[in-house]
């Protein structure tokens, strides 16, 4: 394991060195290193001193080896994405109304209830290419407010901080409600003055009016200066819960019974359902569109891309930027997005995980569409984000299919991804042969120069795929042509060695792992819910790779490492 992570520790040194016209810092490597790699951060330490050293020996070579090197050896970490590129992938992103440049403030506020999935992605990487578009800013808000019926995970701030900079999210200002409450108090005390807003004590009652279309708890006629009395009242805990509310005042008789007068403040027993981050210091809590209303406009956000499942809300929310006098934002709202075959819900992952925990890997389970799940399958943050910027904003509903997404990052992958010989459904031949035979096989077509050898001798083991073993004659990638046995379990070579005989002839060319050195690999595999369990055998040059690293298996699939060492675990990712 350690030499996997000298090799990804190195990778970022160059980086940063190429980067930096030769000279690489600690500080920049560590940092790129654990925000690409957050499951490395327990041991941040043990990479600090092993990144100290390679710096030191990085910064001794001249620049145009750095160069070199960081192409040849590293060419994931090689070079940014063409500026073309990135705005090709942006033309499902049409122009903001009344959109100023410098002036334009977006935000992503998600609910630390759980880390984020496919769908949270999408505006958090919709808002933050808006505010890369217009020179703008970008607030990142978490929206903690309901300890109760959608209680914050205390880990799920940072597991979400995590997600967005893995997905190349940037954000100027961040905010978290739950510590803005005297904010909260303030404005609704101003609403309350205006007489836009008021206490209701009716409890059942005045829940009962509104719904029917029949009234109003009587307090809703009552001065300002009693119901902010009344308010006083729900702080000082003269109420319980359900007893006292704060509505803002809209139509009693809507159409829409959820418009009737809104709630905007409610009492939470923070005693029972206490808040990770303030604990029970708190009673009165801000619903969803008080607090949202509050914010947006105190940060001075110019427009709001959220899911069309938001439009109700919208409507709500300017009943407040009436009451107050603000000039509302520009509201956008785009349709739900789906990712195919896999489970978005964060209740329903959160279920899964409680009442089986024992079937499921924790959050980050590459069976499920969270952000870390499709990042631990081997999916990159550059397929994500190409994708997500293909869907745009349109306001009908998107699917995004699985084959669509593994296509994409198949391509991306299929020019960084070194590939490995693993032979999934073994069976041993024995080498017949006049001498040792060696083959010599670069780990990428397009970078020959980087190369392994492997050598076998007569009677030496040779692992191949049981149904290539019944193709009669078969080339062995790099080592050549031979004949096959199964009675006797042989490999015998025929006369011509070469490539052309073996394409004249049409023989299958098929990877293969020699038996003396084959590293046991078990490969996991997706299928919806389920699990499928491969175990076979690898070629030694598997363990010089890290953990996250992305490999090809010939013939297989893309892999990531999920656990190196002597018996490495991967994550099938996709053909």
């Amino acid at each position: 394991m350690t030499g996997g992570l000298e090799r990804l520790v190195r990778g970022y040194a160059l980086r940063d060195a190429v980067k930096h016209g030769g000279r690489a810092s600690v500080g920049s490597v560590m940092s790129m290193l654990l925000g690409d790699h957050p499951e490395l951060r327990p041991r941040a330490r043990e990479i600090a001193a092993i990144a100290r050293r390679i710096v030191d020996e990085v910064n001794k070579l001249d620049a145009s080896e750095q160069k070199k090197l960081l192409e040849e050896e590293y060419p994931e970490l090689a070079g940014e994405a063409p500026k073309k590129k990135e705005e090709e992938h942006r033309k499902g992103l049409p122009p903001l109304p009344n959109a100023v440049e410098g002036k334009v403030r977006v935000r992503f506020a998600p609910n630390p209830d759980f880390v984020i999935h496919m769908g949270n992605a999408r505006p958090a990487i919709i808002n933050s290419e808006y505010a890369k578009i217009y020179k703008g800013r970008m607030v990142l808000r978490f929206e903690d407010t309901d300890p109760r019926t959608k209680s914050p995970l205390k880990e799920a701030y940072d597991l979400i901080k995590q997600d967005l900079r893995w997905l190349g999210v940037e954000w100027h200002e961040e905010y978290i409600q739950s510590l803005r409450m005297d904010i909260y108090y303030k404005i609704a005390r101003e609403m309350l003055t205006r007489g836009c807003a008021y206490v209701d004590t009716c409890g059942e009652r005045g829940r009962e009016l509104l719904r029917s279309g029949e009234g109003y708890c009587e307090t809703r006629d009552a001065s300002p200066e009693e119901n902010l009395s009344l308010f006083d009242k729900m702080l000082e805990g003269h109420y319980g819960e359900g007893e006292a509310v704060v509505r803002v005042k809209t139509d009693p008789r809507h159409p829409n019974p959820s418009i009737r007068d809104w709630v905007a403040l409610r009492i939470i027993d923070t005693e029972r359902y206490p808040h990770p981050l303030v604990g029970s210091k708190y009673r009165v809590w801000p619903t969803y569109n008080f607090a949202v209303s509050v914010d947006d406009h105190l940060m001075g956000i110019t427009h709001v891309l959220r899911g069309k499942e938001h439009a109700l809300n919208t409507e709500k929310q300017l009943y407040v930027y009436k009451c107050m006098g603000w000039e509302p934002p520009v509201f956008i709202h785009f349709g739900r997005l789906k990712l195919e075959g896999f489970i978005l819900s964060k209740s329903k992952i959160r279920e899964l995980l409680e009442k089986q925990h024992d079937k499921f890997m924790g959050y980050d389970d590459p069976r499920f569409g969270t952000i870390a799940g499709l990042r631990r399958r081997g999916i990159l943050a550059e397929a994500i984000r190409q994708v997500i910027l293909e869907v745009g904003v349109k306001p009908g509903d998107a699917t995004i299919s699985w084959a669509n997404l593994a296509a994409v990052n198949r391509k991306l992958l299929d020019e960084r991804a070194d590939r490995i010989m693993y032979v999934d459904n073994p069976v041993e031949l024995r080498l017949e042969a006049p001498s040792c035979v060696e083959a010599e096989i670069p780990f990428h077509p397009s970078r020959p120069a980087r190369k392994r050898k492997l050598r076998v001798c007569p009677g030496d083991g040779v692992l191949i795929e049981k149904n290539d073993a019944s193709s009669g004659e078969l080339r062995l990638m790099g080592l050549g042509n031979f004949r096959v046995d199964t009675g006797e379990n042989l490999l015998s070579m025929v006369e011509d060695q070469s490539l052309d005989y073996a394409r004249s002839k049409r023989v299958p060319i098929v990877q293969w792992v020699p038996a003396s050195d084959a590293v046991p690999v078990k490969v996991l595999e997706p299928q919806g819910l389920e699990l499928i369990v491969h175990n076979g055998y690898a070629e030694p040059a598997i363990r010089g790779y890290s953990v996250d690293s992305k490999l090809q298996f010939i013939r297989f699939g893309f892999i990531r490492i999920d656990e190196p060492g002597r018996e490495p675990v991967a994550i099938y990712a996709h053909k």
